[in-house]
């Protein structure tokens, strides 16, 4: 079966692209070309949101009940269910997925959600009335935001597109969707899927491109609210563009999480979370556990405990399903996490398990050898800046208290984790870090809750009855003159 697609999807039909630039979707394991989808120029970024404007402003989604979109919607999800494995084997070939995680996160999550929001939107109050202040009653409204540009990342294509399609879909909002170019392949087919479902024309547009085609697109006027996530850096600029044309705007943008390890943490099960928590997705997933905050007393143990269980994680073909630790998406990735690892023993830092070099057993493919970092202080920059890859610092504190401290002291909000026997201690620890998701003895997102982040992790909130809010604009209509 060949990836190649030679269409761009516009308007409800598989479109001519009008530029000859060609995406070569690459194999992060054998650095082979795997695919090549049409590179889509500004012309195509304008033909979709002409399309998507259209059927907003004149077309039949706007006007639907929402009980007749959640139809549409479920039959999608119906769909998608039946398209798990495919999905997942798409996700490892274009990023390098492991295989492991991908049938675990890459697509059931993205399934899942589309549930979830689906029941949200059931009860969600779509229209309310409620008492006015001056004696009469007040209708209040949520309608559709308008034509949505989502822009989603390379790491999680799926899960990231489906946080913005589906709530902006059961809003009422059609949408442009720009893939990242290096995973184009997973929206081929989702847009197959919601050509099946019955989705009508114009509703959901998808151009893959790079960032100056994406730049484009953010600044588009027909575009009446941006979802985003990315870069801190990317965001920063993307809510410039948008706080200028007080265009609406969500951004999930980066994470440095700590998990803080108390003293009577049982270190086994400890290790076993952080398993996953810190280097899930190869490392490559902006909420992962970064830097583990362990006491002085426990110090070394910590390290030990933490360095033989990354040493003991397969590295290699992530097409394996005993593989934890894949490839990084690119070269340019790979070269990045390198001189983080290099970065981190000039500022003093001590390699326990990993550092430079490719993993043992491998001679091609954008592999980093899993690297552990100890006497780690919190001003160092592999404890600051999010690298991306499956480096991880040991930080010390002196008692809880510090702990927290260190653990907030940070440019980010996004994550984190306590482990401890002591649920109520773990629960007051929660209760002071200040990041937007939190987990006592485990890390999960519960997709009929909140999740985003404080301070540079982003602004605005995806998955649970705010996600759902984040496509709508406030109406009150009074339906009588107050008395008065």
């Amino acid at each position: 079966m060949t990836l190649d697609r030679s269409t761009l999807f516009i308007d409800g039909a598989w479109a001519a692209p009008t530029g000859d630039d060609t995406i070569e979707v690459v194999s992060p394991h054998t650095e082979e070309v795997v695919a090549r989808v049409p590179e889509g120029t500004p012309a195509d970024i304008d033909a979709a949101v002409d399309a998507a404007r259209r059927a907003f402003d004149s077309g039949p989604w706007l006007r639907m009940s929402p009980e007749e979109r959640i139809e549409v919607v479920q039959s999608f999800s119906n769909l998608y269910a039946g398209k798990l494995g495919e999905m997942a084997e798409l996700i490892t070939t274009e990023m390098g997925s492991p295989t492991s995680f991908s049938n675990l996160a890459q697509s059931p999550a993205p399934w899942m959600m589309i549930e979830s929001f689906i029941n949200i939107a059931k009860a969600f109050p779509w229209e309310e009335t409620r008492p006015g202040a001056l004696g009469s009653d007040v209708i209040v409204r949520r309608e559709p935001v308008g034509v949505v540009a989502a822009i989603p990342p390379w790491n999680v294509p799926q899960f990231t597109t489906i946080s913005k399609i589906a709530p902006a879909l059961l809003a009422g909002c059609t949408v442009v969707l720009k893939p990242a170019p290096e995973t184009p392949l997973d929206s081929y087919l989702m847009a197959e899927l919601l050509q099946e479902a019955g989705v009508p024309a114009g509703v959901v547009n998808i151009v893959a491109a790079g960032r100056e085609v994406g730049e484009h697109l953010v600044a588009h006027p027909g575009v009446d609210k941006v979802a985003f996530t990315g870069s801190t850096a990317a965001g920063r600029k993307i809510a410039s563009v948008c706080g200028e044309q007080l265009k609406r705007v969500s951004l999930e943008l980066g994470g440095k999480s700590a998990a803080i390890v108390l003293d009577d943490a049982d270190l086994a099960t400890t290790m076993d979370g952080l398993r996953f928590t810190a280097l899930m997705n190869s490392g490559q997933a902006c909420v992962a556990q970064t830097r583990i905050l362990a006491s002085r007393a426990k110090y070394d143990e910590v390290v030990d405990a933490l360095a033989q269980t990354v040493a003991s994680m397969p590295v290699g073909d992530p097409g394996d399903p005993a593989t934890e630790i894949g490839p990084m998406v690119a070269r340019r990735q790979q070269e990045r996490v390198e001189k983080y690892i290099a970065l981190g023993q000039e500022e003093g830092a001590r390699v326990v398990v990993g550092g430079n070099g490719m993993p043992d057993g491998l001679d091609r493919g954008w592999y980093v050898r899993p690297t552990v970092f100890a006497d780690v202080d919190n001003s160092m920059r592999i404890a600051r800046e999010e690298i991306f890859g499956p480096v991880l610092s040991v930080i010390a504190y002196d008692d809880v208290d510090d702990a927290v401290r260190i653990a907030n002291d940070s440019d980010y909000g996004l994550a984190g984790t306590v482990w401890t026997a002591d649920q109520e201690a773990g629960l007051d620890v929660a209760r002071r870090v200040r990041a937007g998701t939190y987990g006592v003895n485990t890390y999960t997102m519960d997709f009929a809750a909140p999740f985003g982040g404080y301070k540079s992790s982003g602004i605005g909130r995806e998955f649970g009855p705010e996600g759902l809010a984040q496509y709508t604009e406030y109406k009150a209509i009074y339906p009588t003159a107050p008395a008065m």
